[in-house]
């Protein structure tokens, strides 16, 4: 028996083995490449886009962690048609997946919405946790160079915006309560509350350094452009339309009734606790 971990050397996955590993879990990190080394786990390559690659990583499981890579939207569906079939044969004991702040209702469609509906109506016990943005995002060269150099925080919200957000840390958190704690099922909102507006952060990011940070908002189109030289035009485009669509909403806070605070009673950090615990 293993926690299975997919994308285990990437920056969601990669904590999440860590917290399984310190607290003495048997762990199976996925990952594409077959010269991997991951401290304290069994090393095992399987690629989404194979059923019978994932089939044989999942048999015997106690517990499955996934989330969707930044790749086209086309390939997200395929690869969560794909998991959904791999659960539904092996069966694993839980399943906890991570939207990774993409919609999961099924009303409103995509690759997030299908694999989350597909574990519900798999019948194995499962949860999906729904982050909304991530402090990881701030990381990016553009902005934290901003920060550093002009004492700006570019990015694509208004100022008055307000974000429960959260770092892959919490999600780290939160997986390993969730693979205790089968009674929590369906879904369970990760991200600080109450929300924090874009000049909130940049004046938290701000106190962190011990400097004056001001928030600048940039378009949808400006993020694009930045970050495409990072993950590619495709993923880039569709970024940048979430943000487009994000634009059109009042916040993205999430609800008290279905968080990790009062579901799991795990706080996320705050802006400056997670700048400390990543060591900057």
């Amino acid at each position: 028996m293993t926690y299975v971990i997919h994308g285990a050397t990437g920056a969601q996955g990669a904590p999440v083995v860590a917290a399984l590993v310190a607290a003495g879990k048997p762990v199976t990190a996925l990952t594409r490449n077959p010269d991997a080394v991951v401290d304290g786990a069994r090393v095992v390559t399987a690629s989404y886009v194979s059923v019978e690659e994932l089939t044989e990583a999942y048999w015997g499981a106690d517990g499955v962690f996934v989330h969707l890579p930044i790749v086209s939207e086309q390939d997200r569906l395929a690869y969560a048609r794909n998991i959904v079939a791999t659960v539904n044969e092996t069966r694993p004991a839980r399943v906890v997946f991570s939207t990774s702040g993409a919609p999961s209702d099924a009303a409103l469609g995509g690759a997030a919405a299908l694999l989350a509906d597909g574990l519900a109506a798999s019948g194995v016990s499962h949860a999906v946790m729904a982050p909304t943005l991530f402090l990881e995002n701030l990381l990016l060269p553009h902005v934290m160079d901003a920060v550093r150099e002009r004492g700006a925080l570019p990015y694509p919200i208004r100022g008055d915006f307000p974000v429960s957000w959260a770092s892959h840390l919490d999600i780290a958190d939160v997986a390993l309560a969730l693979f205790d704690r089968h009674d929590v099922t369906g879904v369970v909102s990760v991200g600080q509350y109450p929300a924090i507006t874009g000049t909130d952060l940049a004046e938290a990011v701000g106190t962190h350094f011990g400097k004056r940070v001001v928030f600048q908002s940039i378009t949808p189109e400006q993020m694009r452009a930045s970050v495409a030289p990072v993950i590619g035009e495709g993923p880039a485009a569709d970024i940048a339309s979430l943000y487009q669509a994000m634009s059109t909403l009042p916040d993205r806070s999430i609800t008290p009734e279905n968080s990790a605070q009062k579901l799991l009673g795990i706080t996320p950090r705050t802006t400056g606790q997670w700048l400390t615990d990543i060591g900057l």
